[in-house]
């Protein structure tokens, strides 16, 4: 056990696998877990249909005088996910922080079977990491992150070690694929995907939760993170046009202040919710939203919201994301606008399209979302790690070639 080396544990479950012929596949996240549900969630929990998945965390702080320790649970209903926190002690310098993190992740790796994939989401946790002895490394870029809000200043330089040392690397849309495909000789796009069975409920009519029930019509929904990716201008302009509409903002606050964003009596913040509630919610909307930004930060994101909205029958309002645009503004579902006054028209265009749910707008966005899924997505992600492994040792390959179910 880990502690025979001197790393305490908090433990709800083993340490790794007790299944010695499933390889590990070691994620290492910026997003935790329990977050917000969206693309490592969905990937990590298919691949661990045929692997042991440990997702780890950022650290947590704990007392100055506490020993670094490792807390290490099972995610619920992902039987083969195991969370892996760090905590460690406030307080402690750059250097001692790396050095505490190698130590924790050397004895974790220690006894988790073999081959072992590493998996990055983010560049920042390269640093203490570098050295474990994996039998490959994939770069999962699903956002840019050295053009978000408080972006450390080694990020870049790490991004770069990061895709040097690895041998794949994966973006989440294509505007990503464009900015990373000359600087690694196997890059592959995947967009984020959509589980359509999932948000599909949403076209029936579902009990209203209670912050939402008593709103009335017509009801514009936002869900997600309301960060500095959010037009709080173009929200609090609308608002002000249309007092008669209501605007349910779902999601968590995140880098920016509450003051900051826009109050008015029609805007209703109810809080962030689970992956499971969403559908309940969009299910209770007339149109989605998507007032994103045009910034930094939003220049080469490629929204997952999209084809989630059009899953639940909802005609989507956004501006021009760029990824947005070249995916789905062509649909009659999708309409895109610049600033308040032409969201408005086109939120009213949107409005008389939810009126007629089984008219063509809907089914053409059908015919479209019917050729994604996050099964297919994670399958053709699995082949391409089979072929790296394959080419290394023959007998490493088959166990992940097995599709997800």
């Amino acid at each position: 056990m880990l502690t025979s080396v001197g790393v305490p544990i908090q433990s709800e479950t083993e340490p790794c696998a007790s299944d010695p012929t499933r390889p590990t596949l070691l994620c290492f996240s910026h997003l935790r877990w329990d977050f917000v549900f969206q693309r490592p969630q969905h990937l990590m929990s298919r691949f661990a249909r045929t692997m042991s998945v440990v997702f780890w965390e950022e650290p947590v702080d704990v007392g100055a005088r506490e020993t670094p320790y490792l807390k290490v649970r099972q995610a619920e209903n992902c039987p083969n996910v195991r969370i892996v926190t760090p905590h460690l002690p406030e307080g402690m310098d750059g250097e001692r922080r790396e050095a505490a993190l190698r130590r924790l992740l050397d004895a974790h790796v220690s006894v988790c079977t073999r081959p072992l994939l590493a998996w990055y989401y983010t560049p920042m946790m390269l640093s203490f990491s570098r050295d474990i002895d994996a039998s490959a490394v994939v770069y999962d870029c699903m956002d840019e992150l050295s053009k978000f809000r408080f972006a450390p200043e080694c990020l870049l330089d790490l991004e770069q070690e990061l895709i040097g040392r690895a041998d794949l690397v994966f973006t989440g849309g294509a505007s990503l694929y464009e900015a990373k495909k000359n600087r690694h000789p196997n890059v592959h796009c995947f967009p984020s995907s959509v589980d359509r069975e999932h948000f599909a409920k949403a076209r029936r009519e579902l009990p209203q939760p209670e912050d939402q029930a008593a709103l009335k019509h017509p009801r514009l929904g936002f869900y997600g993170v309301i960060d500095e990716r959010f037009d709080l201008d173009l929200l609090r302009e609308m608002a002000d046009m249309r007092p008669d509409w209501s605007f349910v903002m779902v999601g968590p606050v995140v880098k920016i202040g509450e003051e900051e964003l826009p109050r008015a009596a029609n805007i209703h913040y109810v809080g962030g919710k689970t992956y499971e509630q969403l559908p309940v919610y969009l299910s209770g909307w007339d149109v989605a939203l998507m007032p994103f930004a045009l910034n930094e930060s939003t220049q080469f994101i490629s929204p997952t919201k999209t084809p989630e909205y059009l899953s639940g029958a909802k005609p989507v309002v956004s501006t021009p994301i760029r990824d947005v645009v070249r995916t789905y503004g062509h649909l009659q579902g999708v309409h895109i606008a610049h600033e308040a006054e032409g969201f408005i028209r086109c939120c009213e265009k949107a409005l008389e399209q939810s009126r007629d749910p089984d008219g063509d707008w809907l089914a053409e966005a059908d015919l479209l979302l019917s050729a994604t899924s996050w099964d297919t997505t994670q399958a053709r992600m699995a082949g391409l790690i089979a072929e790296v492994l394959g080419e290394r040792a023959d007998q490493e390959a088959p166990a992940l070639l097995v599709a997800a179910e």
